[in-house]
């Protein structure tokens, strides 16, 4: 039996991330996990810690643990309890767990209480790993009942004494017991002089839902207020209660009466817990708001007291690599957003949760509507296909609007460029990753030899977004993160490069076969080969006098004959096939494709072995292993896709090549200069970029891109890059302002002397 794993404990580590709680989170080390499931409703964890005994996880998010659940579970149950004069019945709504029934079981006026959780896994699980909670729910006292609060409550009007909602925070189907018509339900079940208490949010994260909750029960019981208890394990270590009363004349703030076997709660404490912090106080009772300003809010007056002019910037496109640089933009307080896709849904997902953000439905393909939007703004962040770079820009030089993009200048792009000065506009190009932060520290390396005296005699420049190794365990090595049709077919450009002074032209079937293992860390088994044409750049970078000059790209090792192959068995080929239908099996398509006698695997493999002449018996069966893998002696049918052999390959890996959740990916981006200075010796200086993804958050790929997009977005609207014209960054004066941002965004490149 494989090990319990669960995404959200990563290196023995638990931490608890959610947007409720945003830019901080709680973690437990983790001894062992002891139970996953998925229930009906939820996501259900429960592990050991180092610290706090068992933990009990709900989508997420800490619900109780064995070192500190009694705050919570004894102030929830004893506020409203120990303040009504003599309760009888007692409904409890969530708290599968059993802990606050075991709290309520410590009132001896207490003749029932009835236990109303939706989920009858939380009840089960915490049988097993929380027994200490959870034993009392057997109690002659006790029913318990599986299903709907709601409906519980709308089916027992005018009969409780008092009824605590232990609930989870108002996110997905807890949001509606934060609401109106759940505190009607709540009120109109209880008995006369009956108390309510429900879960109530933390004073350092929601004040506004507090405030809400505040007024909003106020308008249905007489009585209302919020108390708090404290709780290391639950976020920023407090936790509040909305108490309410529907007798006008009692003081929920005053036990009337002790209660035995307390480990948190005393007659103290309950009378303090009605006391606020003044910050608090003076939002709830006097609508003042008092906490410090920073961050952005403290942008946000400090630009609006100077007058600052807010700037309007279009973002067309919704794809992985455009979260990351539309947060950055939007950090300026003065910066508002447009994003705009074809699909109003997929603008909508991009946006949700960032401020000054609105997001519309824009087909680019519609000139009147594009040039609409784009002279609307004062600047457009084009991350669509590069194809629709030009039309963008025409629609740009006419709206005398900015543009960004991370896409190499096509001959398209660079046509325009008189037209984009006399425009007054700036179009700035290649600033993602790679083109970008590789301009960046090419341009920054070479100037620093070149001000020294010395000479780039080889610049040898190697990029790849992979798998992290932990996540490669594929026959490729290699996982889909963008477009797999993309990605196979830039395996077919033909490239050029320079190699000691002479001018070497690769043609695209060719490729793989240039594929050489090459050496960044030992940690690491990489293959490079040449990507696109390398020459230009000797002028681009100003270095005449290099002999060598290779861009490239990176994979890991038994990636490039493993494409190789496909390739010569007509994988790749883009062109119509008449013969491929649904009615084939994917072994008869391969053995069409082939040319194969017939589509046993043994014709297929023996098929295979004479068209790929593999080098080895060990290659031949890796590279076939892989084969099978992918499933091409298939006897399941084939899901054609576009007619052709290349899309439906792309079909069947999507799927099996995809990233699952918790994996993450890895940028390598190194640069290798041979240098001769003055003296006539020699050195090679590196500068390597190694960044993880994070499976909780943004891929490295997405950071890697989309960051130094949005800093060159803001260099651009602040006026440091203001030179009209189609630019691109192979200039200190572009770069380096750029460079020094990215730095402090943790985005720099390591440089060493080897």
């Amino acid at each position: 039996m494989a090990p319990l794993s669960h995404p959200s404990i990563q290196d023995g580590w638990f931490r608890e991330i959610s947007s409720q709680w945003p830019g901080q989170a709680m973690t437990l080390k983790v001894n062992k996990i002891l139970h996953v499931e998925k229930s009906l409703y939820q996501d259900v964890l429960v592990f050991e810690s180092e610290t706090y005994g068992n933990v009990l996880v709900l989508d997420g998010v800490i619900q109780c643990t064995e070192r500190d659940e009694f705050s919570y579970q004894e102030m929830i149950a004893h506020l409203p309890l120990a303040s009504h004069p003599n309760p009888k019945k007692v409904l409890v709504i969530g708290g599968g767990d059993g802990g606050v029934v075991r709290e309520v079981l410590k009132h001896e006026s207490v003749e029932e209480v009835v236990l109303c959780d939706i989920d009858e896994a939380v009840i089960r699980v915490s049988k097993i790993y929380l027994p200490h909670m959870s034993a009392l729910l057997e109690s002659p006292r006790v029913t318990v009942f599986v299903g709907d609060g709601f409906k519980f409550l709308a089916d027992n009007e005018a009969t409780y004494d008092v009824i605590i909602t232990d609930s989870s925070d108002p996110v997905g189907p807890a949001e509606s017991l934060f609401q109106k018509p759940y505190f009607q339900l709540l009120h109109d079940a209880l008995a006369p002089g009956g108390h309510i208490s429900t879960q109530g949010e933390c004073l350092w994260l929601h004040l506004p839902l507090i405030s809400q909750l505040r007024n909003m029960t106020g308008d249905i019981f007489p009585i209302a207020e919020y108390a708090y208890t404290t709780i290391p394990t639950y976020p920023s270590g407090q936790i509040g209660f909305m108490v309410c009363s529907k007798d006008a004349t009692r003081s929920l703030k005053e036990p009337l009466r002790k209660i035995p076997d307390t480990r948190y709660y005393n007659e103290n404490v309950h009378r303090s817990a009605f006391v606020l912090p003044e910050f608090a106080r003076a939002i709830l009772a006097e609508g003042r708001d008092i906490r410090p300003l920073f961050g952005r809010a403290a942008a946000t007056l400090k630009a609006s007291s100077e007058g600052k002019k807010t700037r309007k910037i279009l973002l067309l496109g919704s794809g992985f690599v455009a979260r990351p640089c539309a947060e950055y933009v939007v950090r300026d307080p003065t910066n508002e957003l447009t994003i705009a896709c074809r699909t109003l849904s997929s603008a909508q997902a991009l946006s949700e949760g960032l401020p000054n953000a609105t997001a519309i439905s824009l087909d680019v393909n519609s000139q009147a509507d594009l040039d609409a939007q784009v002279a609307a703004h004062d600047l457009v962040i084009s991350l669509i296909p590069y194809t629709y770079h030009a039309t963008v820009i025409k629609s740009a030089i006419k709206g005398k609007t900015h543009v960004v993009t991370t896409s190499y200048v096509s001959p398209a792009m660079k046509e325009l460029d008189e037209e984009v000065k006399q425009a007054g506009i700036v179009v700035m190009n290649e600033i993602g990753l790679d083109p970008g932060i590789d301009h960046l520290y090419a341009v920054k390396t070479i100037s620093e030899v070149h001000e020294k005296g010395g000479k780039i005699k080889q610049f040898l420049s190697y990029c790849g977004g992979l798998p992290a190794p932990e996540c490669s365990g594929n026959p490729l090595g290699y996982k889909f993160s963008w477009s797999s049709r993309g990605v196979l077919l830039a395996l077919l450009n033909s490239a050029s490069y320079l190699s000691e002074g002479k001018q070497v032209d690769v043609t695209g079937s060719e490729l793989m076969g240039y594929a050489k293992p090459y050496f960044i860390s030992p940690a690491f088994a990489f293959v490079a080969y040449p990507n696109r044409n390398s020459v230009p750049f000797r002028e681009f970078y100003n270095i005449p006098e290099a002999e060598t000059i290779i861009r490239g790209t990176l994979r890991y090792q038994g990636f490039p004959e493993f494409i190789r192959a496909l390739v010569q068995l007509g994988f790749l080929d883009a062109t119509e096939k008449e013969w491929l239908t649904e009615n084939l099996t994917l072994a008869e398509m391969t053995q069409r494709a082939i040319g194969a006698n017939d589509s046993s695997e043994s014709a297929l493999v023996s098929r295979i072995k004479s068209i790929c002449r593999f080098p080895d018996e060990s290659e031949s069966t890796r590279i076939i292993s892989g084969f099978r893998w992918i499933g091409l002696f298939s006897s399941e049918k084939v899901k054609p896709r576009g007619k052709n052999l290349l899309d439906t390959l792309c079909a069947q890996l999507e799927t099996l090549m995809k990233y699952e959740p918790g994996e993450r990916d890895l940028v390598m981006l190194q640069h290798k200069f041979v240098v001769e200075w003055q003296d006539g010796t020699q050195q090679i200086l590196t500068s390597t970029l190694e960044r993880y993804g994070s499976p909780a958050g943004h891929s490295a790929m997405a950071v890697t891109v989309g960051v130094p997009c949005g800093i060159a977005t803001q260099l651009v609207l602040d006026g440091v890059i203001n030179t009209p014209g189609v630019l691109v960054p192979y200039t200190k004066e572009i770069c380096e302002p750029i460079r020094a941002i990215l730095e402090g965004e943790g985005l720099g490149l390591v440089e060493r002397v080897l």
